[in-house]
């Protein structure tokens, strides 16, 4: 059995969403990241319990989950609390991270997206995938599909785009783009040529994943994807 690693990312309105719902389409294992983030601080959960006995009953919500605002706003001004809140998550993260992984490795799956939103801002990280994809768009139908998705002016989306890795420099880093100034139907068409690229391909990376992912990877990502979580 052969597995490799492909890491996908995007920008805000690029059409992240749009790439990843094709991919599940056509049978592929994909890891949400970000939603693991949100998955191990649940109610009940280990790193839930822990983060109130550290933080307080403050940061909740009436439904007992975490205040994201909240709790971003104390992490982002004390250093020492954002250390601390990392080693709370990260064991839990890397945790299910690698659950999935192994997973699918069982399962006999040719190649595993990771679906990590700020992939390209953690450059360390994607030297332990195989390939990395970003789902571009150009900028001007970026700001309007921004605008028209959230209701916001030109320049509130302007700002949100402005606070993020340009796409055109992510764009440098990737190993193939996803165009999706188009159509839905012509991202589509480029969707299954990667999917049947990769298929095609043999590369063997099970042991750059295991070390790469719990030794080099574990720190960057968990940090961004918190910030990522909180924001």
């Amino acid at each position: 059995s052969t597995m490799f690693l492909v890491g996908l990312s995007g920008g805000i309105a690029s059409g992240k969403s749009t790439v990843v719902a094709v991919l599940r389409e056509l049978g592929c294992a994909v890891i949400d990241a970000d939603v693991i983030a949100r998955q191990v601080v649940q109610p009940h959960s280990k790193a839930h319990q822990q983060i109130l006995q550290h933080f307080g009953t403050e940061i909740l919500l009436e439904n007992g989950e975490i205040n994201r605002e909240a709790l971003g706003n104390i992490i982002f001004s004390q250093p020492e609390k954002r250390r601390l809140l990392n080693s709370i998550t990260h064991p839990e993260i890397l945790k299910e991270m690698l659950k999935q992984v192994l997973k699918y490795f069982v399962l006999g799956y040719r190649y595993v997206i990771l679906d990590i939103p700020l992939l390209f801002e953690t450059r360390g990280l994607t030297r332990f995938m195989k390939y990395t994809v970003l789902v571009y768009c150009d900028p001007p139908t970026q700001l309007v599909r921004l605008m028209r998705r959230s209701g916001l002016g030109a320049a509130e989306a302007e700002a949100r785009i402005g606070s993020q890795l340009p796409l055109d420099e992510k764009r440098k880093w990737a190993t193939h783009v996803i165009d999706n100034s188009g159509d839905r139907e012509s991202t589509r068409r480029q969707v299954l040529r990667l999917h049947a690229r990769l298929e095609d391909s043999l590369d063997f990376l099970w042991a750059r994943l295991a070390v790469g992912t719990a030794v080099a990877g574990l720190g960057g990502l968990v940090f961004l994807l918190l910030r990522h979580f909180i924001s």
